[in-house]
């Protein structure tokens, strides 16, 4: 198996190192489930699949700690802590069949229990990937006091496959709680949006909430005796069936996602106790952290609206020409570009991607 992985990395180098050389852009894609998010890569590009590398390195339940190949399948690996009742905390949607772990990672996106354990970023314990050099970089370790590099394992989640080629990947994973029950509550947007912060300030065993259609879901996770004392103070209608539905709400199979003829599907980040935005059909998660908005207005008029209560829209689906990103300030912009020539100094992974640079900035 070592032997097999050694060659298939150096394999892998070599594709990288021939592109650098001959700037050919390389589209890093495994699985394409995520293949939707960001923006369109620039110009003629080749796709290079790191697929071939994969399987479990290692994983120690009592330590809490996996560590993986990135061409791995997100369900293998999950199917894995299932067995000692461990979980990725993040809760990554899969998008399809094809996920993979390197792919949950480079795409950044968390589920419905992000607002309380955290984000991807969170859970990067190391990593090791290929650089636009064709060498191999080590970064951080195996268990979080291990600071060395660990910032750079970080920013890989969500770097969209721009930094490298992602390899191995070691995560911080969390025991399934004993319980989950979900509460629902008829109640309009702006009071769900007051009482899910109001509820975030007092010891609840509150691990997800979802407002759509006049509708507020709200999971209670823990020891049985903490969530049925939570569900006797809360009250509520119990959702049967539970598990479906948050399993629909992380894969965009809920009705709501249902696509719209002619509207973007916008994901917009504000302080969570934000009111309500009035941008078109809305879905609330993480105490209206995050905001699913279905819109035909331009771009322009969705972020400056945004932007006024200090939050950020991203063009999900269906942009309608809209870059993906909200555009960057100057300052973070000129880390992005640094960090960027640093790992990738011909820039060969994933033009822009992250930043369109045929979009129009202000949209």
């Amino acid at each position: 198996m070592a032997v097999a992985a050694n060659e298939i990395v150096r394999s892998l180098q070599e594709r990288v190192r021939s592109a650098a050389a001959a700037g050919i852009p390389l589209v890093i894609r495994a699985g394409g489930t995520k293949n939707f998010y960001g923006n369109p890569v620039d110009g003629e590009h080749e796709v290079l699949d790191p697929r071939r590398y994969c399987g479990l390195i290692d994983y120690e339940p009592t330590e809490l700690v996996v560590t993986a190949c990135s061409g791995t399948p997100l369900a293998e690996v999950e199917a894995a802590l299932a067995q000692h009742n461990q979980m990725l905390g993040f809760e990554p949607p899969h998008f399809g069949s094809g996920a993979t772990l390197g792919g949950a990672i480079a795409s950044g996106l968390a589920g419905p229990r992000r607002a309380t354990v955290g984000a991807v970023r969170d859970f990067m314990l190391g990593s090791t990937l290929i650089d636009g050099g064709g060498n191999v970089l080590s970064f951080g370790g195996k268990v979080m006091k291990n600071v060395a590099g660990y910032d750079i394992s970080r920013a890989l989640a969500g770097s969209l496959g721009t930094l490298g080629v992602i390899l191995d990947i070691s995560l911080k994973v969390i025991p399934r709680p004993p319980m989950e029950q979900t509460l629902q509550f008829e109640i309009s947007e702006r009071d769900a949006i007051l009482l899910t912060n109001q509820w975030a300030g007092q010891p609840l065993p509150v691990s997800a909430t979802g407002w759509v259609d006049g509708v507020l879901s709200v999971r209670l996770s823990g020891a049985v005796a903490g969530v049925r004392a939570a569900r006797s103070r809360l009250g509520g209608n119990v959702l049967e069936h539970s598990t479906a539905f948050w399993s629909d709400l992380r894969e965009h199979k809920h009705r709501f996602f249902d696509r719209v003829e002619g509207a973007t599907l916008w994901r917009v980040s504000v302080p969570p106790t934000t009111a309500p935005l009035a941008l078109g059909a809305t879905l609330i998660e993480w105490r209206g952290g995050q905001r699913w908005v279905w819109s035909k207005e331009p771009a322009p008029t969705i972020r400056s609206k945004v932007e006024a209560v200090g939050g950020h829209a991203t063009a999900f689906r269906h942009g309608n020409g809209a870059a993906a990103f909200h555009p960057l300030s100057p300052g973070l912009t000129e880390i992005h570009q640094r960090l960027r020539d640093e790992f990738d100094p011909g820039h060969i992974f994933n033009p822009g991607r992250m930043i369109w640079k045929h979009a129009d900035r202000t949209r």
